[in-house]
Formats: structure tokens, C-alpha cells, sequence
């Protein structure tokens, strides 16, 4: 994302036109927000692979001020034992001249549902955040899914423009090297400067992958 500080922070991610053999994809800005760069991530699940169970949740103070930050999700099918949940955010709607912190993440998992958590912190003045979230048996095989943090590196206090490391996949075993879906699920960026961050993996292979989080000119990145 890079996004110029001198309107709210408004970014959306959609999908439109789908079929079994494309589907169109977008990433738009409005009012007066000035969008300069962004990437959508995407990943495809066929309507008959129903190991999954996908959604989106709004957390939206414009139209409710009082829309809870956490709420509970029901899956449309119950899992044998907790799956694994994934969350990551598609829509942003901040407030320029307060740093822009949000974070989500997803507790109390359970077979039936989970509780997803949209929130922000200090004087940020969130207006809306959608998060959209994939559940998975925690049994399949050949998927990995984890969540890293700029803080498995340093603390939020001593930003720095680029931060990577190395992961390993673990006992999770791949005949080839994987193909991988990268998103975001907190930002913590100071307002005074464009917001500018970058989230992508490289060296895949079927043992692991090496992970970046990064901003870059005179952008103040906290933590992602």
C-alpha cells in the first residue's frame, strides 16, 4: 500500500465477475484519499471445496458508533476439532493526522466459531475496517498458515524501514515448492508521512520461505 497522509487512509480490496475461469480484481480508494500503489494477494477456493469456510466481518463506526470491536463468528459447518483461522484485512477506513494503528486476529476457536477482533489503540480514529478470514482443518495436510510480526524482530518503539526472516514450514511437507498467500492483519504507522508498507515472501521452497515487511522514503513504520 502507499497512500498519501493528506487525506483519510480509504482502501478496499474486491472481487468481481467470477467464474471457473477468471475473475476481475480491484483495489480502489474514494472521496478524496489519494491512492498511489497497491497489491491485492489473492486466493482461490472452489465453491465444492468445502474443507474450507471462508467470510468477511465490517467493523464499520460510521454507520453503528457503537460496533463492537469483537464479535462471534459462526462457521456454516462445523469442524471435527478447532481448525486453523486465518484474518486479514481487505477494507481500510482511517483518519488522517492520528497515527494509523489497527490490528485483528482471531481467539477462542472452537469447533462451531471463533471470536474476530478488529481494533485500534491510543487516539487513532478508525471508521471502518472489514477483515475477511479462512478456516481449515487443523489435520489437512500440505497447508501451512502462521502469522509474523515486525516484533519477532525488534520492538515497536525502534522503527526501521526493512525487516526479513526465515521461516521453516515445519512437519508440514510439500512434494513441490508452494505457492503462497501473503495479507496483512495490524498496521502501526505514523500519520506525519505517507503511508507506505509492503508485506511478500521469496526464497520458497518445499522447507520454508523467507519473509519481508517493509516501508520505505521517510514513512515511520511502528509495526505490521
Amino acid at each position: 500500500l502507499d497512500i498519501s497522509k493528506d487525506a483519510n487512509i480509504r482502501a478496499k480490496a474486491t472481487v468481481t465477475d467470477t467464474s471457473k475461469e477468471k475473475a476481475d480484481f480491484h483495489v480502489i480508494s474514494w472521496s478524496d484519499t489519494n491512492l498511489y500503489a497497491a497489491i491485492e494477494s489473492v486466493f482461490a477456493l472452489a465453491p465444492a471445496n468445502l474443507q474450507y469456510s471462508t467470510g468477511e466481518h465490517m467493523r464499520n463506526l460510521l454507520a453503528d458508533p457503537k460496533s463492537p470491536a469483537s464479535v462471534r463468528v459462526n462457521f456454516d459447518r462445523p469442524f471435527a476439532t478447532p481448525p486453523k483461522v486465518v484474518v486479514f484485512f481487505n477494507y481500510l477506513d482511517l483518519a488522517k493526522g492520528k497515527n494509523w494503528r489497527l490490528k485483528t486476529n482471531a481467539t477462542a476457536i472452537d469447533e462451531t466459531g471463533f471470536t474476530l477482533n478488529i481494533e485500534t489503540w491510543s487516539d487513532t480514529v478508525l471508521y471502518a475496517a472489514q477483515v475477511g478470514w479462512v478456516a481449515y482443518p487443523e489435520d489437512i495436510t500440505h497447508i501451512f498458515s502462521t502469522s509474523v510480526s515486525t516484533r519477532d524482530l525488534r520492538p515497536w518503539d525502534k522503527p526501521q524501514a526493512t525487516q526479513s526472516k526465515a521461516i521453516e514450514f515445519g512437519d508440514v511437507e510439500f512434494w513441490k515448492n508452494p505457492d503462497v498467500f501473503v495479507a496483512l492483519n495490524e498496521i502501526d504507522i505514523d500519520s506525519r508521512f505517507n503511508l507506505r508498507v509492503e508485506s511478500y515472501v521469496d526464497n520458497v521452497s518445499q522447507k520454508g520461505l523467507t519473509w519481508h515487511i517493509n516501508s520505505w522514503a521517510d514513512t515511520v513504520l511502528y509495526a505490521a
